[in-house]
């Protein structure tokens, strides 16, 4: 795997003394723990570089529940100051009817009305002003304290949506926090990021910059996997912290 190779691994260190059927269960416990990666990656549409993921077309599409103000500069009569996209994606015209534009961005929307509209009008001028919208969010899933969507106000880096979603819990794999962003209608590219590494080296100029709509998600450390096949009143542990 490629990102595998990318980014550094840390290893968890357990020295302990275990019955043969203790040790099967630890082996397979840190199998487990490794599906998230595998599937993970399985999904990215291409290798993530160590620096940036692949840019995409940022515009902001309409969607069901946005409204938005149409104005016609020679024709005022046509104007509609709320114009709301209905659960089905269309929404209702003056002198039109009903016109499907969910998933256009506000300058495909400018051109779907001149069409619409340039049959009864001739070359017509609109201006579209979105008035009520998606804010901009991101999703922070796994072992962090508050899971959930967050509102994105400003820059904020994967650090930072780490901390807005309440930081790692004790199971926390900070070695490996996955990154997903969404690279094109199909596809979304994952990226696994050493946060114990950054934070702990002081580059923090390698923070990535969490864009609308990205999720975070932070597995499971090795020992919390196997943590519940331990006897730990009849063993000593040492486990290097993550």
């Amino acid at each position: 795997m490629q990102a595998s190779r990318q980014l550094s691994w840390v290893t968890l260190v357990l020295v302990v003394v275990l019955p043969a059927t203790v040790c099967g269960a630890q082996s397979d416990a840190v199998q487990d723990a490794k599906q998230p990666y595998s599937s993970a990656m399985a999904i990215a549409s291409r290798p993530a570089s160590d620096q940036q993921f692949a840019e995409r077309n940022s515009r902001y599409k309409i969607g069901a529940g946005d409204s938005f103000e149409i104005s016609f500069e020679l024709t005022p009569e046509f104007n509609q100051t709320a114009v709301t996209v209905q659960p089905d994606g269309f929404i209702t015209l003056r002198g039109i009817g009903d016109l499907k534009v969910d998933g256009q961005t506000v300058p495909e929307l400018k051109e779907s009305l001149k069409t619409a509209y340039g049959r009864i009008l001739n070359d017509p001028i609109i201006s579209v002003v979105l008035k009520d919208f998606e804010k901009p969010y991101f999703m922070a899933d796994g072992q962090v304290g508050r899971p959930g969507k967050y509102d994105l106000r400003g820059s904020v880096t994967l650090t930072q949506a780490i901390a807005m979603a309440g930081g790692f819990t004790d199971t926390a794999k900070h070695s490996q926090v996955l990154l997903f962003r969404r690279v094109s209608d199909q596809w979304m590219q994952a990226k696994i990021i050493n946060v114990k590494k950054m934070e702990k080296a002081g580059v923090l100029n390698e923070d990535p910059v969490i864009h609308p709509g990205d999720m975070v998600f932070v597995p499971k450390n090795a020992y919390s996997k196997i943590k519940p096949f331990i006897p730990t009143s009849s063993i000593g542990t040492y486990i290097r912290p993550y």
